[in-house]
């Protein structure tokens, strides 16, 4: 199913469980796609708009952030209930709820006989079969995560001096099944979820290709692992996976770990593979709506893309500055069974506007999407005057409402002037020699590099219909190529949008603005 090739994008209000988690890395690291898409094709039918308030925008702070929340008192179970016995328990289907089990004892002499290691922490002990020192720094960095998830959920770490984590990384599954430190039941070699585990205060790994990966890993089955003892619970299945993606994609500089990091280059997340999966099936008209996303079963997460397309959807919706605070009000209601219904509730007022935003960042997904910077400013355009307007067009933004409305069937004229700087990183000019720090641009945009088929910077234009069509693709996504003038005859009425083309991962190098001219031809 895609949202650029259906005829109906509904929204379910569904939910799932989901123990096993992290996902099967990719064979190789995800090579830089070609900037170029297929164009899309649409129609449009217009509908009375809905009033929308002024957008926030991209440089402006994010919303106030809900205030914290005290994790919940959760009651222990009977002292006799092992591991063992909560493996071959049945779950609430809906929720990953995980009833508390005391902290196993460990026999580390027979561990060490086996070969495996400990390693200890304040917030992770690790038994591991592996060396090296990436190895080892691993509790270093497990406890460099926890003030972040700490700050994200709203949790006192000062309360919490005593939270720590076991966990097991495995080469040789043998060894630690023999010692018991990998039960029976848990993770065998017929499982669709064999890379990693959490539960509750337990985590199991599997060694990974990649250093990036290994840590990922980790981060991901410690966000579980958090979220569960702290919070008590990590939501339907798109909310847990799709949460625990966003924290535990990072990067490491100068020994400091930072959560919730988009990566730039793939370079700088070797085995992830999340944006590469997502461009790939964009291109084969595969993309997934929303809707689909949200009623992910369990048995979804048996492959890698269900976790690149949650991870989609929350770093969508935790970077977005309209919708960020909204979002992070969820890990408030991961105990609630209707969880999928207060989203809706909270997102209710926005949603056709919350369906284009999704259809444009994955249509532009690469590494370094700036989401602040293409957030849309949805904004009806008032009635053209007879003589005409003109707008200002910011090179350092994505789609920006020209505050006009084009009626149907008329034509109009679109004269831009003016020119704008663009600093020049060597990284996306590849081939290029001698290369400027940097480039002066105008509309009609520059020929000795191309962006999706077309000059880099020239002007786009886009008329979005007064109310779209939710079961159409977004006028987004088949702009307008407009350079220094162009005449357009639009086929529903609509507000005229304006951007010049460049990389969603670029608008922070550009400065300067471009001025067109709407003028009624007939």
């Amino acid at each position: 199913m895609s949202f650029f090739r259906t005829n109906v994008i509904a929204f379910c209000v569904l939910s799932g469980l989901l123990w096993g988690c992290g996902g099967n890395p990719e064979k190789k690291a995800a090579a830089p796609r070609s900037p170029s898409r297929p164009r899309m094709t649409k129609k449009d039918v217009p509908v009375v708009p809905l009033p929308r308030k002024q957008a926030a925008k991209p440089d402006a702070p994010a919303a106030e952030e809900p205030p914290p929340v005290e994790p919940p008192v959760r009651e222990p179970a009977a002292p006799h209930r092992t591991l063992g016995d909560l493996l071959s328990e049945p779950v609430d289907s809906a929720m990953r709820m995980m009833p508390h089990v005391p902290p196993r004892a460990i026999d580390d002499a027979q561990a060490a006989a086996e070969g495996i290691r400990k390693l200890t922490g304040r917030r992770l002990t690790l038994y591991t079969d592996l060396t090296g020192p990436e190895i080892d720094r691993l509790p270093e960095f497990f406890e460099q995560a926890f003030p972040q998830w700490c700050a994200y959920f709203h949790v006192d770490p000062d309360r919490q001096a005593d939270w720590k984590m076991t966990g097991f990384l495995m080469k040789d599954r043998k060894r630690f099944r023999r010692t018991g430190l990998l039960p029976d039941g848990l993770l065998p070699d017929d499982l669709p979820y064999p890379h990693g585990y959490s539960l509750n205060y337990e985590l199991w790994l599997n060694e990974q290709p990649s250093d990036y990966y290994r840590r990922h890993l980790l981060l991901h089955e410690g966000t579980h692992g958090f979220m569960n003892t702290m919070l008590g619970a990590c939501g339907p299945s798109w909310y847990m996976e799709g949460m625990a993606e966003l924290l535990s994609t990072h990067a490491v500089q100068d020994g400091k770990l930072r959560l919730n990091y988009f990566p730039r280059h793939n370079e700088e997340a070797p085995q992830w593979g999340r944006i590469g999966i997502i461009q790939d099936a964009f291109a084969a008209y595969q993309a997934k709506p929303l809707a689909v996303v949200w009623a992910y079963p369990p048995a979804a997460y048996q492959e890698t893309a269900a976790y690149a397309w949650s991870w989609a959807v929350a770093a969508l919706l935790d970077r977005h500055p309209r919708y960020q605070a909204r979002f992070r009000q969820l890990s408030k209601e991961v105990l609630n069974p209707h969880f999928q219904q207060k989203f809706d509730e909270l997102f209710a007022a926005d949603r056709q506007e919350l369906s284009e935003e999704w259809q444009v960042f994955v249509s532009c997904m690469e590494y370094g999407y700036d989401v602040p910077r293409m957030a849309i400013d949805f904004q009806p355009g008032r009635p053209l005057p007879p003589t005409g307007g003109s707008v200002q067009v910011a090179a350092d933004r994505g789609w920006q409402s020209s505050g006009y409305r084009l009626e149907a069937g008329r034509t109009y004229r679109l004269t831009a002037a003016g020119r704008w700087e663009k600093h020049c990183r060597p990284d996306c000019w590849p081939g290029v020699k001698n290369l400027p720090e940097k480039i002066t641009l105008e509309p009609g945009g520059i020929s000795i590099r191309y962006y999706r088929g077309r000059p880099l910077g020239r002007l786009l234009a886009a008329v979005r219909p007064d109310a779209p069509d939710a079961n159409q693709p977004s006028a987004f996504l088949d702009p307008i190529a407009v350079g220094l003038i162009s005449e357009i005859t639009p086929r529903v009425s609509g507000t005229l949008y304006l951007r010049v083309n460049d990389s969603a991962a670029e608008l922070r190098d550009n400065s300067g603005e471009i001025y067109v001219n709407i003028a009624i031809v007939k």
